[in-house]
């Protein structure tokens, strides 16, 4: 037997919700935009395997793998229930770069997880999973957070609860919207991007942060789509973090001159996103990001639409 789980790519804080805000992305041309995990049975107790587009940037050293890391904390978790973990091989196809905004890390950590979860007959619920998620992706980030795990998972927008024992919810998206990712090809570390960050915020960009949140949320329920990408800003890390990524406020400037109704920073960046709510629109400013923001070979951007579907799994 064996198990495949697709993950889809994510934006973290999607510019209104730092750190409680995400979203996951499927391209409309129907291309993949994520890592697979693939689970099936071994000869010995484990065995890692990395193939795909970015596998020449994971460790070498497969114990250094955040995969591993997974497979490690699982087999825990599930000692600790007195179960045990069969000899299986794992597979990572490593399709997103790492170090881009587009939650690479959560993909590999909710792929591995889902499909060791599911390899093993479910023996976690959602939230247990979930909460394992955070937990690996906690280490990567440097704290536990869902905003790329809840939706890479779950699909759709996810609004971080934390409460009453929910870890996020689902918001409604526009389907007239769609969202242009780019990737530049360059990098950006977690660590910098929240270095950079003031330790405190003046009290009025903390009350337009609530605000706009609060009315993003509203717009969303309310299916109020211009109100909802009037406040799609960010007032929290982008005056910070736009200085570590090339051309950012000249990118600005053309796309919003050019039809698109909102733009920000993809998670901590270097990836940006850009709404607009006409193909033509996005085909336009596509074009124009791949030639103008694009910094190497290894830049890429995909015209997507809300993934409302989170991770998929297939047994075989």
């Amino acid at each position: 037997m064996r198990v495949i789980s697709s993950a889809p790519a994510s934006i973290g804080n999607v510019s209104v919700g730092f750190d409680i805000l995400g979203a996951a992305l499927s391209p409309v041309d129907g291309s993949s935009l994520g890592d697979r995990v693939i689970v099936e049975d071994g000869g010995s107790e484990f065995e890692l395997k990395c193939g795909g587009r970015f596998a020449d940037k994971l460790p070498q050293d497969y114990r250094k793998n955040i995969v591993y890391d997974c497979y490690v904390d699982f087999k825990k978790s599930m000692e600790a229930r007195s179960l045990k973990v069969k000899n299986l091989v794992m597979t990572l196809e490593k399709n997103l770069p790492v170090g881009t905004g587009l939650g690479s890390s959560a993909c590999s950590v909710v792929a591995a997880l889902d499909a060791l979860n599911e390899f093993h007959g479910n023996p976690f619920s959602e939230r247990e999973i979930m909460e394992l998620m955070g937990k690996e992706e906690g280490k990567i980030s440097g704290s536990v957070h869902y905003d790329n795990v809840a939706p890479c998972y779950l699909g759709g927008i996810q609004l971080m609860i934390g409460e009453n024992g929910i870890i996020s919810d689902r918001i409604p998206d526009f389907d007239s919207w769609y969202w242009v990712s780019c990737y530049p090809g360059t990098t950006v570390s977690t660590a910098e991007a929240r270095a950079i960050l003031p330790k405190q915020y003046d009290r009025h960009d903390c009350i337009d942060f609530g605000r706009q949140l609060a009315t993003f949320i509203h717009a969303s329920h309310t299916g109020n789509s211009t109100l909802a990408a009037s406040v799609l800003k960010d007032v929290i890390a982008e005056p910070y973090r736009r200085k570590l990524i090339a051309n950012f406020s000249e990118t600005r400037e053309y796309v919003m001159k050019n039809g698109a109704i909102a733009m920000g920073i993809s998670g901590s960046g270097p990836s940006i996103f850009v709404v607009t709510e006409s193909m033509e629109t996005a085909e336009k400013i596509q074009e124009w990001l791949l030639k103008n923001f694009v910094q190497n070979e290894l830049g890429f951007s995909n015209i997507c639409k809300i993934d409302r579907n989170g991770t998929v799994s297939v047994k075989e």
